[in-house]
Formats: C-alpha cells, sequence, structure tokens
C-alpha cells in the first residue's frame, strides 16, 4: 500500500470512529432521557414518546454528526494539528465537541419548529457522553500504545532484522535535520523530532499537521525529554550538538555537556528503549591538518575543541556496539546549500552571500584543502545508511561527501566569482583556518553505492537565488548563524541551564 493511501485510510477510519461514537452517545443520551421519563410518570403515552424521539434522532443524527466531524477536522484531531498535539489536548477536545452541540443547538433553535428540539437534560447527556467516548477513547489509546510499545521492546531484542520504520531525529529542526525529516517522510517513514527550537521553528512548521510527523520540544540534556522521544523508535538519527569552531569554543564546558555527556546519554537510552540503529553526525574536521588524502583509518590529527569532541562522542558511541546496537559515524565534509534553516557561518554559503550582498568575496589564506557536500546529499547518505543492511554498517565510519568536491578555499572563491562575476574577489594572509585536508570518499561510494547529486556550483547557485529574489531578508540574523545565537546574552542563560548531573558530565568528558 502507498503511503498516501495508507494516511488516507487511517484517516478514514479514526473518522468512522469518530461518527459511531456521537451516534451511539445520542442515541444512548436518547434511550436514558425516555427511560427516566417514563418511570417518572408511569401514564405518559409511552409509544407517542418513543416515536418522538426517533424522530429526534432521525432528523438531529446526520446534522449533529457531520457538525461534529467538520469541527473535529478544524480542531486537528485528523491532521494531527499542533494544539491537538501539545499538552493542552484535552482542552482541545472539551472545546471541539462543545461547539459541535452549541451549534447543533442553535440551528435546532433557528428552524422555528421545523426540527424537534431535544429536552435540554438530554442534550446535556448527549454532549457528556459524547465527550467521554471521544476522549476516552483518545486515552484508551494512548494507554494502549504504551502496552504495545513495551511488549515491542521486550519482544524486538529477539528479532535478528529489524525493519526502520520510525525515526528519531534530535536536532531536526536544524539546517540538516530539517532537510532529512522531509527526506523521510517522502520515503514512508514515521518522523519524530527532538529539538529545542533555539533557533526557531520556521524550519519545520509546515511538518507540524503531517499525520507521520511528531514533535517534542526538548533538549538532549534532559533526560525525561530523551526517555519520552525514545518510545517506540527503531533508529535515531543525532544532529542535536553545537556545531562549528566559533560555536562550540564559546563554552567549553558546556560544549564538553552536549556534544560528550549528552551524546552519550543519548545513545545509551536509545540502547535501553531498543533503537537498534545510532546513526551519529560527526565531521571530517577530526582529521585536523593533513597534506595526505585520507580516509577512515587516517591518523586523527583534531586542531580545535570541536574535532575533539567528536572524537570522543565517536569513541564512546563505537564502544557501545553489540548485537542488539548499531551505532554508525557519518563523517560530513563542509556542507553547504540551501535549507528550511539557512546557515551562513559555512564557507560557501558565506562567501556566496558576501558576493551578492557585499559585492565582495574575502578570502584567508586560500591554500587549506576541504572536502565538501550538500546538505541535501548529507541527508541522502542518512537515508542510505537506515535502509542499509544493518551488517554492512554496523560499527563502521564513513566519510560522507564525494572525491571530485575536495577543494581549495581559494578555488571555491573562484567559482563564487564565476556565479557572481560582478563581485570583487579579494585575498588576505591573516585570520586563516589552520584545517587542512583532502578526504578520500571511496568508502560510501563502493560500500553503500552513495554518490552525490549536487555540485558546489549548484549550493552556490541556490544561495544566489535565494538572496535575489528576497526569499532571504537578512543574511546575517542571529537565527541564520550558530555562533552569533549561543553568543546572544538572550539566549545564553537557556542554553546553559544544566539538565545533566556534574558527575556523568565530567566523566564523558575525560
Amino acid at each position: 500500500m502507498s503511503y498516501a493511501r495508507r494516511i488516507k485510510r487511517e484517516t478514514a477510519i479514526r473518522v468512522v470512529a469518530d461518527a459511531v461514537m456521537v451516534n451511539a452517545a445520542f442515541l444512548l443520551a436518547l434511550a436514558i432521557r425516555l427511560l427516566w421519563a417514563i418511570w417518572a410518570d408511569p401514564n405518559l403515552a409511552s409509544r407517542k414518546l418513543f416515536e418522538r424521539y426517533v424522530t429526534i434522532y432521525g432528523q438531529s443524527a446526520l446534522l449533529l454528526t457531520l457538525l461534529a466531524l467538520i469541527i473535529f477536522w478544524r480542531s486537528g484531531f485528523y491532521t494531527h494539528g499542533r494544539a491537538y498535539r501539545g499538552r493542552y489536548k484535552a482542552l482541545v477536545i472539551v472545546e471541539a465537541v462543545s461547539l459541535a452541540y452549541l451549534v447543533y443547538a442553535v440551528i435546532v433553535y433557528l428552524t422555528n419548529g421545523r426540527l424537534i428540539p431535544m429536552p435540554r437534560a438530554g442534550l446535556f447527556l448527549a454532549w457528556g457522553l459524547t465527550l467521554a467516548l471521544v476522549a476516552g477513547s483518545r486515552l484508551w489509546s494512548k494507554a494502549w500504545r504504551r502496552v504495545v510499545v513495551v511488549e515491542d521492546l521486550l519482544f524486538r531484542r529477539m528479532e535478528p532484522v529489524q525493519q526502520v520504520r520510525n525515526v528519531l531525529v534530535i536536532g531536526g529542526a536544524g539546517y540538516i535535520g530539517s532537510v532529512l525529516c522531509r527526506q523521510l517522510l517522502q520515503k514512508g517513514y514515521s518522523v519524530r523530532v527532538l529539538d529545542t527550537l533555539l533557533y526557531g521553528d520556521d524550519s519545520i512548521r509546515d511538518l507540524y499537521n503531517h499525520p507521520h510527523f511528531d514533535f517534542l520540544q526538548g533538549d538532549s540534556r534532559d533526560v525525561e525529554s530523551v526517555v519520552r522521544a525514545m518510545w517506540g523508535m527503531d533508529a535515531v538519527v543525532h544532529l542535536g550538538e553545537i556545531v562549528g569552531d566559533p560555536a562550540t569554543n564559546l563554552d567549553e564546558r558546556l560544549t564538553l555537556e552536549i556534544n560528550l555527556a549528552a551524546t552519550r546519554l543519548v545513545a545509551e537510552a536509545a540502547k535501553g528503549y531498543g533503537a537498534r540503529r545510532f546513526v551519529y553526525a560527526s565531521s571530517c574536521s577530526v582529521y585536523g591538518a593533513s597534506n595526505q588524502i585520507l580516509n577512515e583509518h587516517s591518523m586523527l590529527n583534531p586542531v580545535s575543541l570541536y574535532a575533539r569532541t567528536k572524537i570522543g562522542a565517536e569513541k564512546a558511541l563505537l564502544a557501545l556496539n553489540d548485537e542488539t546496537f548499531h551505532p554508525v559515524i557519518l563523517r560530513f565534509a563542509t556542507v553547504y546549500g540551501m535549507s528550511p534553516r539557512p546557515r551562513f557561518d559555512l564557507v560557501v554559503n558565506l562567501l556566496a552571500a558576501k558576493a551578492v550582498r557585499d559585492g565582495a568575496i574575502t578570502i584567508f589564506g586560500g591554500d587549506q584543502w576541504r572536502p565538501f557536500v550538500h546538505v541535501g546529499d548529507v541527508a541522502r547518505a542518512i537515508v542510505r545508511v537506515l535502509e542499509a543492511p544493518v551488517a554492512s554498517v554496523k560499527g563502521q565510519v564513513f566519510n560522507v561527501g564525494s572525491d571530485e568536491q575536495n577543494y581549495t578555499i581559494d578555488q571555491i572563491g573562484e567559482l563564487v566569482h564565476g556565479l557572481v562575476p560582478e563581485a570583487q574577489l579579494l585575498r588576505q594572509e591573516n585570520g586563516a583556518d589552520r584545517r587542512n585536508y583532502h578526504v578520500s570518499f571511496g568508502k560510501i561510494r563502493d560500500e553503500l553505492g552513495f554518490q552525490p547529486a549536487f555540485t558546489v556550483e549548484d549550493g552556490i547557485g541556490e544561495i544566489v537565488t535565494a538572496l535575489r529574489e528576497g526569499r532571504i531578508a537578512d543574511w546575517q540574523a542571529h537565527p541564520f548563524s550558530n555562533y552569533k545565537t549561543l553568543s546572544d546574552p538572550e539566549v545564553q542563560p537557556q542554553v546553559r541551564a544544566r539538565h545533566i548531573n556534574e558527575l556523568y558530565a565530567v566523566t564523558s568528558g575525560e
């Protein structure tokens, strides 16, 4: 069954179930009201009263059902709107049921006798019964899912192979995560995102009503949030760390806490709750500075705190590899290109933006080698790993990129200048980044058949077009830079609120 057909079928089942509950509640209320009237006054003509109530049902059932289903739909019952999925879900249900009965009562009143009004006591009873059935069914469904999750957790460990259906993306509102979520949804996966929304939710706002998308706002350092997010997940993709040298250098203790301690917490929770696959976003920056062509077996030479935390996290995750838990390390090349959450603290995007808006392309140094990869290709690589046989990826490290996209920074400047020829190309020796690495991507190409679909020129073109068309008003705004956001005095108290106990953080940082 196709993804679209499955959505329609599941929605249709929920709609039919609610229609049955509305009718059942209305019928039961009429029956109770009829029996009460007969018991209170045995002299009543029960046959005529019965016929009257049958007429009320015949006149009102279709009207009430249609009103209820329309209001339920608008309230997010079937589209899973954000309010319906939030902490005030019960209030949303009460409001929807109450509104349906209120509109029904108004319509009956305005018909001037063409519709027989239901006795007020019966109407209130019908409202209460409908509310109990609609809300109760959802409460029971939630409780039942928890039972199923526990049973699944117990039995899935005995399965030799587990197909990935439900994927948790930590940091799913970010630069890579927002692209990955869309690719996973398009391929029919159920996606849950755990994100602090430090950079806002513009990148995933249009996904809130998707029936296979679930969002939890929370911090990867918060044990309760992490555990809540893990329920029922087959795989975890961890993208929720502090990224980039400038951002990680702002607060070393905070970086160790998030990039090491929280990553270990997330991995141990994933293993404990039965998520067999764990994809970790590492970086080719772990290679540091070298004049050789580097592969996954090359010596690591970190020249930054960011790279050191990545190496520490890789070691911690690979130590958890066993027959039930399969971590995979993906070392991304320097990422570029447009995303629902754009970033302009990445060299390709930054130079393209400066060329369009400032009319200048400033290169510092220029002879440093870097590998590059488009953000869409990074997401494709993650999906490829999730779909690959477990035996071919478990406990493995893959560089993500392509041999053809190893460039010097000077060559990147020339590519940008080629697409924005009116900009001036400037070179400066001071302030050059010490990182210098030329990376081989033969392993992911040969073992997983992965080849990027985008070129650096494609990514530059995306940025140039977005800026020229005005889709990005201010490319220097804080949400488009990790460093600017994390150094914002208004943001720092939120980010530095520690959730992990100090002993755990210190142990993970050693």
